[in-house]
């Protein structure tokens, strides 16, 4: 592997929660080896309230998070990109644009905590829910062996990293 960092972008329709929060986790447990950024196919227009918070309860910089369209990275002065996730499935149905490079990309699914509907608390649960599979998930990646593995075994790696059911991700 190069000294550069790889660059991993998260997908997901709206690009303010999942997406984000995969952006952030990644930044953290990927530090140096992994940047993380996040887009979405039809962005909001800004971060879900709940996922600002819970990230800042984690101590989580979230000063540079925002929420913004995925044909960010498809210009020809975005980052070249190394992996593209979605983590809805929503963004893993739709056409995604060209990237340069051709990165490798898997589809990732976790439930949309923003769709929760019920007290705060469940709310809560819901974000933290989410927080904690893309943990799991991001963690299981960072730690994978990339330059001992071939395209075609990486890519069914980062395959079965999304089809990660949650009760492993809790032991």
């Amino acid at each position: 592997m190069t000294s550069k960092p790889l660059n991993v972008l998260f997908l997901c329709t709206g690009n303010s929660a999942r997406s984000i929060i995969g952006e952030a986790i990644m930044n953290r447990v990927g530090a140096g080896k992994f940047k993380g950024y996040s887009a979405g196919s039809m962005p909001k227009g800004e971060v879900h309230p709940l996922t600002l918070k819970l990230l800042r309860q984690l101590n989580y910089d979230t000063t540079a998070l925002r929420s913004k369209p995925w044909d960010e990275f498809a210009a020809p002065d975005a980052p070249r990109l190394d992996f593209v996730f979605t983590v809805c499935d929503n963004a893993a149905n739709e056409t995604c644009p060209i990237w340069p490079g051709q990165p490798m990309s898997a589809h990732w699914g976790v439930p949309d905590p923003a769709a929760v509907e019920g007290t705060d608390t469940e709310k809560a649960l819901a974000f933290a829910e989410t927080y904690r599979m893309l943990n799991a998930r991001i963690s299981i990646f960072t730690s994978l062996p990339l330059e001992s593995l071939d395209k075609l075994s990486l890519q069914r790696r980062l395959e079965e990293i999304g089809k990660t059911h949650a009760d492993v991700e809790r032991a």
